[in-house]
């Protein structure tokens, strides 16, 4: 049976200031792709450079990492902070 991959759930301060949530199981390349404003970049991460990784946490699979995103996406800037700061 092959190895479940567990999941990141992160965010990224960019350099407006503004922050960025995303999950993935490889967050080394995951954060490599953004920072390199190509294709797989996300979007929203076009021409907000500089970015920094700010928090992440590991979750146990894609449910459980999908719904923790969408909570966390919710928050106000606030609580987002909040959740950096711990």
């Amino acid at each position: 049976m092959p190895q479940k991959s567990s999941w990141q759930l992160y965010l990224i301060r960019c350099g407006d200031g503004s922050l960025y949530c995303g999950i993935t199981t490889d967050l080394t390349r995951r954060f490599s792709e953004h920072l390199a404003q190509g294709p797989k970049t996300a979007k929203y991460l076009r021409g907000r450079l500089p970015l920094e990784l700010v928090f992440k946490k590991e979750i146990a699979n894609r449910a459980e990492a999908t719904r923790e995103e969408l909570r966390i996406k919710k928050l106000t800037r606030k609580e987002k902070e909040s959740l950096i700061k711990q």
